[in-house]
């Protein structure tokens, strides 16, 4: 039987310095340059539109927020990086904030989104080295795979992998059409059950 998302609800948002929630049984945090679609991705794999609020501002989530799915995991959402007009306080912070949270060793696993149409970043290099500094296991998720042909969708999101210096494959993702929802759910299963054993990357 397919995983599935039965009940997602907002837990809290956490600043520099606050406590974090009571440990869950796994941990999966949401990272990626802003107006990515973090957000987005969320309220696509919950089914629901408001749960995460979307912003066509860049930068607007500026704190971690927890998000409890079926009473038994959190899905994470970090704030975006590589917002030109946020401070430099504001851009501080940020690191700071992502420093504490990612050496907290409550991190399962990092979902990285990376956008399909776009070369990556020198911020998403960065903050895929941060990644693997903490030897955290992640997937890479290339979205907005709407944008595209569905015949280039692979090929594209396997590309932006490789230029970002992973290994070439990235799950392409629609939060509009939905397409890659199915796998990354299988995907969440793997972290949360291991013991489906659905191979993960950068494990």
């Amino acid at each position: 039987m397919s995983f599935t998302i039965k009940s997602a609800s907002f837990v809290t948002s956490c600043g520099l310095g606050s406590v974090l929630p009571p440990e869950s049984a796994a941990e999966i945090a949401i990272v990626g340059k802003s107006n990515v679609g973090k957000s987005s991705l969320i309220n696509s794999l919950c089914n629901r539109n408001k749960l995460a609020k979307t912003s066509s501002t860049p930068g607007k989530t500026r704190l971690i927020n927890y998000f409890l799915l079926n009473n038994e995991f959190y899905l994470v959402d970090l704030p975006g990086y590589g917002y030109a007009s946020a401070p430099k306080s504001e851009q501080e912070k940020w690191g700071q904030l992502m420093e504490q949270y990612l050496s907290s060793g409550r991190v399962t696993h990092i979902y990285m989104l990376i956008d399909i149409r776009h070369e990556p970043t020198v911020l998403d290099k960065q903050m895929f080295g941060y990644i693997l500094y903490y030897g955290i296991p992640y997937t890479l998720i290339a979205t907005k795979a709407d944008k595209l042909p569905r015949s280039k969708r692979a090929q594209a999101a396997c590309a932006a992998a490789k230029l970002l210096g992973a290994p070439p494959y990235a799950i392409a993702y629609s939060s509009e059409s939905g397409d890659g929802r199915e796998e990354l759910l299988a995907r969440i299963d793997a972290v949360v059950h291991p013991q489906s054993g659905v191979e993960q990357d950068g494990d």
